[in-house]
């Protein structure tokens, strides 16, 4: 029971955070042609996923349960693009270069076509 309990206080801050940041980049910066707030989110949680998981798993400065409140609950609520960074990461690091690229490739581009066609198919009925 602690452990939901631990994701879920992370995940409430988490979901908190990333409408903060992106309310704040909006509001400072024009987003004309890009969609800065979400880059920010995503940028920034994929590298504090990063920095995390060294802290929890290689340097042990974090004990093993701040991964619940913060890489499953926190940055899985600020962005689940974190998530991906760092699996595409451990391939790459695992010198599975081919598979990495691979599944960069085709879960960005399957996202994409999959965001859109739930949009298309919502429109159509």
């Amino acid at each position: 029971m602690q452990i939901y309990l631990l994701i879920a206080l992370g995940g409430a801050t988490g979901a908190l955070s990333r409408f903060g940041v992106g309310r704040i980049v909006s509001h400072y910066l024009a987003q004309a042609y890009w969609p800065l707030g979400t880059f920010a989110v995503n940028f920034i949680g994929s590298f504090v996923i990063g920095a995390v998981y060294v802290l929890i798993t290689e340097k042990s400065a974090l004990h093993a349960d701040w991964r619940y409140v913060l890489m499953v609950g926190f940055l899985g609520a600020f962005t689940t693009f974190s998530t991906f960074s760092l699996e595409s990461v451990a391939l790459l690091e695992a010198g599975k270069v081919l598979i990495a690229l691979a599944y960069m490739l085709s879960t960005v581009i399957s996202c994409v076509v999959a965001c859109w066609l739930g949009i298309v198919f919502l429109r159509s009925i």
